[in-house]
């Protein structure tokens, strides 16, 4: 059975790709940063509280990389029918042209083409 209420596509969630190629770009860009903690604290002459700044840096962030990678996004919320989300001003029932909503809705009957006209031949 067809859930009869529709579906405004403002409340849709993220799409499963969106959201997971976001969640890489954070965890790619943090593991860059470790890796520029880890050639620094190496690099870096004479050894100073820096170094151990850098080594923190290098030790901590594959951790808080991995726990923010895994943090998806919120669910969406309940879906809003799009008639509520605009408003009217008129009395009556809007029509598609007021609202700029248009509603496409499937009947349980077929219809079935018109009869053909004979031939005057």
């Amino acid at each position: 059975m067809k859930n009869p209420a529709s579906q405004s596509a403002t409340s849709l969630p993220r799409a499963p790709r969106d959201d997971a190629h976001g969640r890489m770009t954070k965890y790619f860009t943090m593991m860059a940063i470790r890796v520029a903690c880890f050639v620094l604290m190496v690099v870096i002459t004479p050894y100073g509280w820096y170094t151990w700044l850098f080594a923190i840096g290098a030790c901590f962030l594959p951790y808080v990389a991995v726990v923010v990678a895994n943090v998806a996004t919120a669910p969406a919320q309940r879906a809003v029918p799009p008639e509520r989300a605009i408003e009217s001003s008129a009395p009556t029932a809007p029509t598609a042209t007021e609202t700029g909503v248009i509603r496409i809705q499937e009947s349980g009957s077929r219809r079935t083409p018109p009869p053909s006209s004979p031939d005057p031949s």
